[in-house]
């Protein structure tokens, strides 16, 4: 596993740097054991319906960033999908406090035809300095697309005299879509470019400061934290330039979703000495107990997490057995990305149900850290002592997805992103999306997935009436076929 060179230009892409894979059918165990002996092998698939761009994810984590504008060097089509994190950054900034949220900074190069075969690289430096000209950003930074990526503008260049002559930083991040099959790529890429261009060394220590890596779900930290005398930085949504350059100063750094923040985990380990906790994060009691237990460690706070968690308990767990008794022998299935999917997983064995399986978009055998107790997959099979058959690394490969809940119909489909809940409801299945990702966590999150578990099963006359109405788009020859079909040695894969 390389170590983090912010040195470089891009950041090496995750089937190299961590060995991550996009094909896989089995269990949950046998994946993990694969992973822990080294014997992980990607599958590849003989047809391939979709996938994620890494370059939307690039722009997720540099976007949301207050005070910064973000430039997508290609054809304008490209950053028809950002526009997705303007709309995020208005919604849920109630939940960070952030009473009017400021207007995002997002534009395009429009790239053409003809830029492709004369260069577009003078359009670029004129974009950088009209942006900076027109909303006088703290920081640009310009995310490369497909198009300028093969006709290889010298971006990192442009970036740098761009830098030199308006004195804000401004970084090239290296996220084309074709880097990488896989879509948590375009994360690193743009942490990379963060700590390449944003963090600056630390001047002191804050030792009640925890960086928090995260997406954009509601201010649980800040809450938890000051009953034991800490303070939550976010990183990197609704967070100010002058913020992140100074987590360099953070006591330790936390993450939601080793998925979203092992690249800047490690980076802010490595080059900044911020100590990063090792285990994954608070969702489930085990895990929850083994977080703050951690936590509490690494800030010389044992005493106030030990009261912290009696508290709780004391709180919750009456309400957590409440839901238990519902929802005991009650079956789901996950669709989710690695490690939030993975932490689904024991959320529905802490409420008594059984997972039939999952279908996860890619697998991580390591992260960053290099640390094998943050391996959030091994943790669930192991706490649970379940080894979670029918366990899919799917790339977002709806076909398979399709042809698996037509066969295993569960009792309810949670999902994590937009868009899979809609084949759970084509078939009838309750179908369950939440979108802030701190929801489930701690013992409190757990009552909140069992209230909304129940009331989605409850509430399923929808869904049985879009079942007696709907188009399938499959036919009953893919519905018949083995799901993994077109995976490589797929006759080695159970059908569910």
């Amino acid at each position: 596993m390389s170590a983090v060179n912010l040195k470089a230009e891009q950041v090496k892409i995750r089937e190299t740097r961590l060995g991550s894979i996009t094909g896989f059918a089995g269990s949950a165990g046998e994946l993990v054991r694969c992973a822990r002996g080294g014997r992980l092998r990607d599958k590849g698939r003989s047809f391939s319906q979709c996938m994620g761009c890494s370059t939307s994810n690039a722009a997720c984590t540099l976007i949301l960033i207050r005070d910064a504008a973000v430039i997508s060097h290609g054809p304008v089509g490209c950053a028809g999908c950002l526009h997705e994190f303007a709309f995020t950054y208005r919604v849920n900034g109630i939940h960070r406090k952030v009473e009017m949220p400021e207007e995002r900074h997002i534009f395009t190069t429009n790239v053409t035809e003809k830029d492709t075969v004369y260069g577009a690289g003078e359009k670029l430096a004129l974009a950088i300095r009209d942006v900076f000209k027109r909303v006088k950003p703290e920081a640009i930074f310009v995310i490369t697309t497909c198009a300028c990526g093969i006709i290889g503008d010298d971006v990192e260049g442009i970036a740098d005299e761009a830098e030199e002559e308006l004195g804000i930083p401004v970084g090239a991040v290296f996220c084309e879509g074709f880097r990488s099959k896989i879509w948590t790529s375009g994360f690193d890429a743009g942490y990379h470019g963060i700590a390449r261009k944003l963090i600056k060394k630390p001047l002191k220590k804050q030792e009640d400061l925890v960086n928090i890596v995260n997406f954009w779900g509601a201010d649980v930290f800040a809450r938890w934290f000051e009953r034991l005398g800490l303070r939550a930085n976010y990183l990197t949504p609704y967070a100010t330039v002058a913020q992140i350059a100074a987590s360099s100063e953070a006591a330790l750094t936390v993450q939601i979703c080793a998925t979203l923040g092992s690249y800047l985990g490690a980076a802010l380990e490595q080059e900044f000495g911020v100590p990063e906790i090792r285990v994954p994060a608070p969702y489930g009691i085990v895990q929850t107990e083994r977080w703050f237990r951690e936590l509490g460690r690494m800030t010389g706070r044992e005493e106030k997490v030990e009261a912290f968690l009696r508290e709780e308990r004391e709180r919750w767990l009456p309400e957590i057995e409440r839901s238990r008794e519902q929802l005991s022998g009650k079956t789901a299935y996950v669709t989710a990305g690695a490690s939030h999917g993975h932490s689904l997983l024991g959320l529905l064995q802490e409420l008594g149900m059984r997972p039939l399986g999952a279908a996860i978009f890619h697998h991580d055998p390591i992260y960053d850290n290099g640390a094998e107790s943050a391996d959030t997959l091994q943790n669930v099979v192991r706490d649970y002592r379940n080894e979670i058959g029918g366990y899919n690394v799917c790339n977002k490969q709806e076909f398979e997805l399709a042809n698996i809940l037509n066969r295993v119909r569960p009792d309810i489909l949670l999902a994590r992103h937009g868009g899979m809940t809609l084949w759970g409801a084509k078939y009838g299945i309750p179908s369950l999306l939440i979108g802030d990702e701190h929801f489930g966590m701690g013992y409190e999150g757990i009552v909140n997935y069992g209230k909304r578990i129940l009331e989605t099963m409850e509430n399923d006359e929808f869904v049985k009436n879009l079942a007696k109405h709907t188009v399938n788009p499959y036919t009953n020859w893919w519905l018949a076929q083995n799901p993994f079909t077109f995976l490589e040695e797929h006759t080695h894969a159970k059908t569910p």
